[in-house]
């Protein structure tokens, strides 16, 4: 007889409680919302950037907004990604959502997904949780990728924690980041540049993609993208 493994959910209401710091200490949609066409910040439209939500987060979101839907793949009128190619990146436990908007945005229910973007856990190679990298798909969009130093560190320490959390609950959440990390060096190395990383110790350093060496680096030193680079 075949047991269903059934893992423990979080307290989403507990996590989005220890997970509400702003990136910045200002609202850093401002800065980049007039270099999109449809003058949304980046993060906050779907068009640009589709959320997901764990399954059980799902489930929570339903019973307490009605901020949600499941995505679709028809709401944006020239889809930037086919819609299956995108479901099938997307991990087993986790759905595809789309949102009323920034306009309708309820922030005590943004998405776990809302809240770390445009980073993502960094996992070694060794399996080790370093800090934060960004999704490098949005660097020519993103203002806070081409400022990383406007990042606080009450936002630094409870990315962490939250990850930490996540991580001892599901094993799956930390295999999925690490190979999303795989991918980033592969990246990085194709372009024969080293990736910034906040670290869990408050320092911000460069990456070695082949070697994962690090060294310290002054944010303000870090390359700039698109509209930024001034």
């Amino acid at each position: 007889m075949s047991i269903l493994y059934n893992p423990p959910s979080p307290d989403f209401a507990d996590l989005y409680a220890r997970f509400d710091a702003p990136i910045c200490d200002f609202d850093c949609g401002k800065a980049c919302a007039p270099f999109n066409p449809t003058g949304k910040p980046f993060c906050c439209d779907i068009c640009q950037a589709v959320p997901a939500a764990f399954r059980p987060e799902w489930d929570f979101l339903q019973k307490n907004t009605a901020l949600w839907h499941i995505w679709r793949g028809d709401e944006c009128a020239a889809e930037t990604t086919k819609p299956e190619e995108l479901r099938a990146e997307t991990p087993e436990h986790m759905l595809l959502l789309a949102c009323q908007g920034p306009l309708h945005c309820q922030r005590d229910y943004r998405a776990v997904s809302c809240r770390q973007f445009p980073f993502f856990p960094y996992i070694t190679s060794r399996d080790r949780f370093l800090g934060l990298a960004y999704e490098w798909e949005f660097e020519t969009s993103c203002w806070v990728i081409n400022h990383l130093e406007a990042v606080t560190s009450l936002y630094r320490r409870q990315f962490i924690q939250t990850y930490e959390a996540l991580f001892a609950l599901w094993e799956e959440e930390f295999d999925s980041y690490a190979l999303h990390s795989e991918d980033m060096r592969a990246y990085f190395s194709s372009q024969n540049r080293r990736l910034p990383l906040l670290h869990r110790n408050g320092g911000y350093y460069l990456l070695s993609p082949a070697t994962e060496r690090i060294e310290r680096c002054d944010p303000l030193k870090f390359k700039r993208f698109g509209p930024y680079t001034e």
